[in-house]
This record gives C-alpha cells, structure tokens and sequence, in this order.
C-alpha cells in the first residue's frame, strides 16, 4: 500500500488558529494562568465558534503568533504538504501588536521563513467574518491586495453562511479579484446548493470552502465540474457539525465520481482531530477511495493553490511518480 505522506499535497482549508497544537493551547491558558478551554463537547455552530474564539483570546503577543504560524506550517510539511494555505483575519491582534499590517508582517515573515526551512511553499489566505461589517471585509482586502505578491494570495469568508447572505460581501472579493487575489469563501456547509451558487456568481469563487452541499443539485454539480472549480473538503468536519450524519455518508466519493475537482483538508484539527494525513487516511479507509482517487484530489489541491507559476505542474508530475511506483 502507497504511503498517504509520500504524496505530494497542498493545505488549502486550515484556520490559523484552529489548528494550534493541544500542547501549544495548554502553554498558552498556562502563561495567561487561566484554566485551558475545552476543544471538545459543543454541539452546534453557534458553540463551536465560542470554543474556537477561547483558543483566539490566548494568543495575545507576537511570540504567540509566530509560535502559532511556525507550527501549522511544521505540522502541514510533517503531513507530507509541499504548500500551505492557512487562513486567518488580523483584526483580532490588531489592537495589542500595532495594528493589522504589524500583524500581517508577522504572519507572513514566519510562515515564508518556515516553509523556506522545511522546503514547502506557503502562501495566507486573508478572510473576512460574515458577522462583522462588510465595510471590515473591504478594508481587510485593501489591506490583503497590498501585499500580494508579498505572501498574500488568496481571500476567504467565513463565519455563520445561515445567517449572514454573501451579497454585501461583493465589493471585498472584487477588490481582492481586482489585486490579484484568488477568490475562496465558504459555502455549501451549513446552507444547500444555492449557497455555493453565489459564491460563484456573486464572490467569483475559484475554490469554495466545503461546498459538499452542491451534490443535492445535479447541475450545480455539471457547472462545477465544467469550470473547474475545486471544494476545498474537509470530511471530519462535516461529521463533527453535523452537516452529514456520519462519516460513511460523506458525499466526497460522490462529488469525485460526478468529475468535481475536491481537496482534502484539516479544516480546524485542535477542535475535530484530524490533521491533513489523517483526513487522507479517513479518506482511503472510510470512504473507500483508491490511489487513483487519493491522487486526484492531491492534484486538485496542487492546481487549486494559489502558488507561484509552475509550482502546481512540478508536484502534479511528482504525484504521478507517487502513483507509478
């Protein structure tokens, strides 16, 4: 049997924060004496994204921050990834580190100069929140389109899609479409097919995080398929928030045999477990996908990156090494 970590990968669905390290969580509750908050136990969307603001509420310096970068793009290269593409929004930080592009420059210094270590590339995902201002996207993706080319290479949205519609959210991904930017909100998690509808029609999404909704409409699904869009999948996740019942249900093997392109991802392990390997090796044992299937997703990953030109063909013929030997 082929080994998942010998193949060539990219991390395109991981939240900064959500994929600190437990032993990372626990130093930090430690430095700021307060007890750890719990990663497991929420039952809803609503309580998920409480559990997930107390692991935010401890990263309080820069050392923090690097710490948090240095170690998601350690875990992604451990992983077998040869890029990583964590997402995050500076505002959080902004306050306490000398503002957004302070924060921003930190990110960025310690994920390039890790990845330059571990000889992977890496590339941040800027991402507004639906529950704050659209106006607070807008900023965000002035603030993101000045430094692409600089490290910054994609833009994303995320929070509660049930209640907070894309269509106020236009003007952000124009401007970062318009600087360069790949367009990759979420959608199709929480709501049905006409979420990832709009992600494409009024976002321009290229990658849509999830999406596994789509495959409850047959010719959202052709579309996808035609314009080579690609679902940045996370199955454990979806398992954990109840968007499907349980894991041997996941639609991914039906999205695949339907000619979507789809990646693999973490999503956010401190909170639902698995990292990026082990979420291809649910993959392979659950849903029973093959090597042929494993690598098609894997290249979807590479040619759904937002890396430099040429970095996707070269990893794209190293995944088909990976399939010959």
């Amino acid at each position: 049997m082929r080994a998942l970590v010998d193949l060539p990968k990219a991390h395109l669905h991981v939240h900064l924060e959500g994929a600190m390290r437990p032993s990372t969580l626990a130093d930090l509750a430690a430095e700021a004496g307060a007890p750890e908050p719990p990663v497991r136990g929420f039952t809803s969307f609503s309580e998920f994204v409480a559990v997930y603001d107390g692991a935010v509420r401890l990263v309080r310096t820069e050392a923090h921050l690097r710490r948090l970068v240095r170690e998601v793009v350690e875990d992604a290269a451990r992983d077998g990834a040869v890029w990583v593409e964590p997402q995050g929004n500076p505002v959080p930080y902004a306050e306490a580190l000398g503002g957004p592009e302070a924060v921003l420059e930190a990110v960025l210094d310690e994920g390039l100069t890790t990845a330059a270590r571990l000889g992977i590339g890496f590339g941040w995902m800027a991402c507004g929140l639906r529950h704050q201002p659209p106006a607070d996207a807008e900023d965000l993706a002035r603030l993101a389109v000045r430094y692409a080319g600089d490290g910054v290479v994609s833009f994303g949205l995320a929070a509660d899609e049930s209640l907070f519609p894309p269509a106020p959210f236009e003007r952000a991904f124009a401007i970062a479409r318009e600087g360069g930017l790949l367009a990759a909100p979420h959608a199709g998690e929480l709501l049905g097919p006409d979420s990832v509808r709009d992600a494409l029609d009024l976002l321009g999404a290229r990658r849509v995080q999830h999406g596994v909704r789509a495959v409850e409409d047959p010719a959202l699904l052709e579309r996808l398929a035609a314009e080579g869009v690609v679902l940045d999948v996370c199955p454990t996740s979806n398992v954990e928030l109840a968007v499907v019942p349980e894991i041997g249900r996941h639609p991914l093997p039906a999205l695949l045999e339907a000619g979507v392109r789809c990646s693999l991802n973490g999503d956010d392990p401190l909170l639902f477990g698995p990292g990026l390997l082990e979420e291809y090796e649910t993959a392979r044992t659950a849903l029973g996908l093959d090597d042929e299937q494993l690598a098609s997703c894997a290249t979807a990953s590479l040619e759904g990156a937002a890396a430099p030109e040429g970095f996707a063909a070269t990893h794209v013929a190293r995944v088909q090494e990976w399939l010959a030997a």
